[in-house]
């Protein structure tokens, strides 16, 4: 059995270091990692926030999280609950802002070093 061999496709040159650079100074660049991070701080900080409550309360509010909700489900095994819950939100929330604001910026700025590295 014989095996095909295909051409390699044309990669795109590789850009040098001043290319990048250049473009970690530009505008555009800038305005994407400022999206980035306006969306990254806050949201950490309110996890952080969150789950720092949540650990504070078991260490200090033995009565408040034993109280029960129904059944065996008490306040503590809820809260303990929405940490995972709160998790997935940011995860979603995360995915769906990179998907609309981060990479169609990102994308730009790559096709732009790119054609820029073939020149």
């Amino acid at each position: 059995m014989s095996t095909v061999e295909y051409p390699p496709e044309s990669a795109p040159a590789a850009p040098t270091g001043a290319q990048f650079l250049a473009v970690q100074a530009s505008p555009e660049f800038t305005d994407l990692r400022s999206r980035l991070r306006r969306f990254v701080f806050p949201m950490t900080a309110f996890f952080l926030i969150w789950y720092a409550i949540y650990v504070l309360l078991g260490a200090f509010a033995h009565d408040f999280m034993a109280t029960p909700v129904w059944g065996n489900i008490n306040v503590g095994l809820i809260l303990g609950l929405l940490q995972f819950v709160s998790t997935f939100v940011i995860t979603g929330l995360y995915v769906r802002f990179a998907n609309r604001d981060l990479d169609p910026r990102a994308e730009a700025i790559r096709d732009e070093m790119e054609s820029g590295a073939q020149a």
